[in-house]
């Protein structure tokens, strides 16, 4: 059978369950919020089946489920008896705290149709006694704000990866098919020496060695990506820590076929080095008539 990770996110109503659950998702988690107790083995299963594709799953299960929930421990022991192994988070928070929540979100509890806010918590707390002491990690979000929730979420299943909670997709492109509208950053590498004057590069890539050794044999192009990555290397901590999760990087020449994709490539290989999660799209490099004078 596959390792699977699975967390069951639950609490109180209000205490920050959706905030976890998105927070998990930055880690890598593949999330499902207000899942029936009933389908928790079958989503362990389905992610066990993936050949390593998923191999972490989060699921928020609280009172929503309504008359579902009641067999939350059920489902709980028939994971056990599958051999799954999982932890279970659990949020709550002061009622005043709680109270002062759903004010001012003006979302309604969910028992209280049956009870004032108030008598409605109480209750919750009574449904959810049994949940929270089978709980590996309680967590009190009263003096907690989103970014703190977050980080608190981050430092219990993040496993100290800091470069794992941000995801870099960086995007080569030409500045005559226009900007990538979803960039963080762009940076003109138009000033680098052209490998379309180059007849027998013309008709290539960026990403065949010959162009990006040709791109990287002059003085200018060196120099150039070593200021960049000591740029980058200074922004993307401080991005992690203000709470950033992606980050698209635009490196764009004339046409996107060329310069860009070689750059784009390098930088690449330079952040994969140090742990980053980094995709690279090279947008205009198949398009025709590629770099131009």
């Amino acid at each position: 059978m596959q390792d699977i990770r699975l967390v069951i996110v639950t609490g109180l109503s209000g205490a920050g369950k959706t905030q976890a659950i998105k927070s998990l998702e930055d880690l890598g988690f593949f999330c499902v919020d207000n899942l029936p107790p009933a389908f928790v083995s079958k989503m362990a299963e389905l992610g066990a089946g993936t050949g390593g594709k998923v191999s972490q799953i989060a699921l928020g299960i609280d009172l929503r489920g309504g008359a579902f929930f009641g067999s939350t421990v059920e489902a709980l022991e028939e994971l056990e008896r599958a051999g799954y192994a999982y932890q279970i988070l659990f949020l709550e928070a002061s009622d005043q705290t709680l109270v002062r929540r759903f004010k001012e979100t003006r979302r309604r509890h969910p028992l209280a149709s049956e009870a004032n806010v108030l008598d409605a918590i109480a209750e919750e707390r009574k449904r959810l006694e049994q949940l929270r002491g089978r709980a590996t990690y309680i967590l009190d979000t009263t003096d907690l704000n989103p970014q703190k929730l977050r980080d608190e979420v981050i430092r219990i299943f993040g496993e100290d990866r800091e470069a794992t909670r941000l995801f870099v997709t960086i995007v080569s492109f030409g500045f005559k098919h226009g900007l990538p509208l979803d960039s963080d950053l762009v940076f003109d590498v138009r000033f680098l020496p052209n490998p379309h004057y180059v007849e027998s590069l013309r008709p290539l890539t960026g990403a065949v060695r010959e162009v990006r050794d040709y791109v990287f044999r002059w003085p200018v192009t060196r120099n150039f990506m070593r200021r960049l990555v000591d740029l980058l290397d200074f922004l993307l901590p401080n991005y992690i820590t203000e709470g950033k999760t992606q980050l698209v990087i635009g490196i764009g020449c004339t046409g996107g076929r060329h310069r860009s994709v070689a750059v784009a490539e390098r930088l690449a290989q330079v952040f994969r080095r140090q742990g980053y999660n980094v995709v690279t799209v090279h947008r205009d490099a198949e398009r025709d008539g590629g770099e131009t004078e």
